[in-house]
């Protein structure tokens, strides 16, 4: 009895002393390491999920969240269905409105340019019209002219000089200024029109004299003047 004793003491001993170990062992080595793997686990997913919605493939969200709940998968499916749709649509909507918007800029620049040839046709009917009117006028200027050069009478040529006032007023007024070279003046095609070549003490070549004065308006010739050229030579 006595060797069991001090035997059965030991082997209690041993019993305490083995279940500590294997509660040390079991605590220190299989709890902390399955609570680290779990918590290795759940950063990682947390990073994927957050790269899967910023960066990922909506497909290959799809087929995540299909892993997990298939039912929230056909619905993110069906909004991405719906995404896809609205950008389509807004694209071709864009387009429409790009294009609308190039067509009122062509509408735009063709009335722009409408305006100008309107108010361009104006100008030349109403330049035109002008142009008749100096064409009637300058002729009973011309006559009036004509009138104080041959009618010495006191009685009438105060009035054909009042006349003939009026008459170069308004021609001014249109912007109308006559063509009268001086003597010795050279001759202008484009303004003076050649009736003969006379002798006269002028150079050679230039104006002689006036026989009609002409006139013209905004630097259009309405009628050229009409001269005599002198050939160089003096009558004497």
């Amino acid at each position: 009895m006595t060797d069991d004793s001090p035997d059965g003491r030991t082997s209690g001993r041993a019993d305490v002393d083995e279940t500590p170990d294997r509660g040390a062992v079991d605590g220190s080595d299989a709890t902390p390491d399955s609570d680290a793997s779990d918590g290795d686990a759940a950063p990682e997913e947390g990073a994927d999920a957050a790269t899967a919605g910023e960066g990922t493939h909506g497909e290959e969200l799809v087929s995540r969240v299909a892993e997990y709940d298939e039912e929230l998968a056909d619905d993110v499916a069906a909004l991405r269905g719906r995404v896809q749709r609205l950008e389509t649509e807004l694209a071709a909507t864009e387009e429409e409105r790009d294009e609308l918007t190039d067509r009122l800029k062509r509408t735009q620049a063709d009335f722009q340019n409408y305006k100008k040839r309107a108010k361009k046709r104006q100008d030349q009917i109403r330049e035109t019209a002008t142009e008749d009117f100096v064409e009637r006028v300058v002729t009973v200027r011309d006559n009036l002219v004509r009138a104080l050069d041959q009618d010495e009478d006191a009685d009438i040529r105060p009035g054909v000089e009042s006349t003939l006032e009026e008459f170069d007023r308004i021609l001014s007024t249109e912007n109308v200024t006559t063509i009268d070279p001086e003597p010795g003046k050279e001759v202008d095609p484009a303004r003076h029109e050649v009736m003969m070549r006379v002798d006269s003490e002028q150079p050679e070549g230039t104006v002689a004299d006036v026989y009609q004065p002409g006139y013209e308006m905004a630097e259009k010739v309405i009628r050229a003047a009409q001269i005599t050229v002198s050939t160089g030579e003096d009558e004497e």
